[in-house]
């Protein structure tokens, strides 16, 4: 391969599709193990933070937001259930951004609106060749 087509290859090619494998696993790997793990055990602050917001029945939405981050991000660095797992989580980092950190400066609610257009991206995208779903031939 010459440095041209490394440097521009598209994302079917084999080097797009690395490059979205690591993407992918980074940003999974980051939103389960710093973002998600240290909800748990859920808190109250948590609790009160989704009742908060309006959210109904906020003991449950608060393990919804929890989980959504631990066990969405890795089923993303996985590539297993990716699109349904980067909707929930983009959901989350929309609620995150838009309610939690409403009040905040930009530069504060930023990496949750981060997160969420990558979940888009996912959403839209898929795990790529280099994923669980693909070697199972999951169009999920």
């Amino acid at each position: 391969m010459n440095i041209k087509n490394f440097l521009f290859a598209t994302n079917t090619g084999t080097t797009g599709q690395v490059g979205l494998a690591i993407f992918r696993i980074f940003v999974g790997l980051v939103m389960a193990f710093v973002h998600g793990l240290g909800k748990f055990p859920i808190s109250e602050q948590l609790i009160q933070g989704v009742a908060s917001i309006g959210f109904p029945m906020p003991v449950m939405f608060a393990h919804a937001a929890a989980l959504s981050e631990l066990v969405g991000g890795v089923l993303l660095a996985l590539g297993l259930l990716t699109r349904p797992a980067a909707i929930f989580m983009a959901f989350t980092m929309f609620v995150a951004g838009t309610f939690v950190h409403a009040a905040d400066p930009f530069n504060v609610k930023e990496l949750a609106f981060l997160y969420m257009f990558v979940c888009i991206f996912f959403a839209c995208y898929g795990g790529g060749r280099f994923s669980l779903d693909n070697k199972m031939g999951s169009k999920v």
